[in-house]
């Protein structure tokens, strides 16, 4: 395993890590859910990624269970949770968002669920619209500083409006986001190669990338179509759909089908590539992994194999197809 720093921080995430979205407290149960963490952990993953309203906070339920049950050592790994969705069906006003409120009661309820004393990461899942940013940065310092969260940041956040949060920590001396959630891969890269750029020296901004696999697309998996058990064919799912495959003059199945081609040519699996792809970012910080299966997670795993086997010109390829 390679551990990268978040940001200008002095934490050290496991280049890859290990996320509960859709699978755990819904998809598979409590016993599969701790094979994978075991698996994660025994192959140096340090860093477990969740939020209040993965499966409405039962997934954070079942990652502390399990990781109490394995008996991690608590100065060996870091969680995170998220903030602004609730974590209850038709959330009341007080119950979402990032209001001082919900930002205090939803960290409480995760430290419960996950069975910590302090998240290492506490996420604003979205931006707020109904919320001063300036309130939210109040209510995480706070946070930081009553000694129940260690750092925070957001997700999905734009450029402006993290630049704008920091600018105000600095101006009140107050704790300001080390990183930001994004989704990241050969699809879907223009926020962080190019709306960050300024953020990474200037607000030492860290990044822990999602759906390095553009939810299974870019393995292959949907080069024929859409089955009904895959993540894209779930009833609940239609909107993840819509998002991943994107416009038909995208063409993204089309160039998928020419990247799983190249990768047959070198050898590799086009899962490993793809994940490989995203650490070859210095900005990325860590790559959160999701997998239903243990042989998923110990393959996709290997894909730092892939960054001292594959050579430049065959990045350079993927690189066209994908321009």
């Amino acid at each position: 395993m390679q551990y990268r720093r978040l940001g200008s921080s002095g934490l050290q995430l496991s280049a890859l890590s290990f996320g509960a979205w859709v699978t755990f407290g819904s998809q598979i149960g409590r016993d599969e859910s701790r094979n994978l963490i075991a698996c994660a952990w025994d192959n140096g993953v340090n860093f477990f990624d969740n939020a209040e309203v993965y499966a409405k906070g039962r997934a954070e339920e079942v990652m502390g269970d399990v990781i109490a049950d394995l008996r991690l050592p608590r100065d060996g790994f870091c969680v995170s949770s998220k903030v602004f969705f609730g974590a209850v069906d038709e959330p009341a006003p007080t119950q979402r968002g990032l209001s001082r409120k919900h930002v205090t009661d939803a960290c409480h309820a995760a430290l419960k669920r996950l069975r910590v004393d302090y998240l290492d990461l506490y996420y604003c899942h979205r931006p707020d619209a109904e919320t001063p940013i300036s309130e939210t940065v109040l209510a995480m310092d706070n946070l930081i500083r009553q000694g129940k969260v260690l750092y925070w940041g957001t997700s999905e956040w734009s450029g402006a409006q993290i630049a704008e949060a920091v600018s105000f920590a600095r101006a009140n001396h107050l704790y300001a986001p080390s990183m930001e959630q994004p989704q990241y891969n050969l699809l879907h890269r223009a926020r962080v190669e190019q709306e960050y750029a300024p953020l990474y020296a200037d607000a030492g901004l860290g990044t822990t990338i999602w759906s390095p696999l553009a939810s299974g697309l870019l393995t292959g998996k949907y080069n024929d179509g859409i089955a009904e058990d895959s993540r894209l064919g779930q009833t609940t799912l239609g909107w993840l759909q819509a998002s991943v495959l994107g416009e038909p003059a995208d063409d993204r199945v089309g160039k998928v089908r020419r990247f799983t081609a190249l990768a047959e040519e070198l050898g590799e699996s086009p899962a490993q590539l793809a994940i490989a792809w995203c650490l070859r970012n210095p900005q990325v910080s860590s790559v959160i992994l999701g997998a239903s299966r243990v042989s998923q997670l110990e393959e996709n795993l290997r894909a730092l194999d892939v960054l001292g086997r594959v050579e430049e010109g065959a990045w350079q390829q993927i690189e066209a197809i994908f321009a």
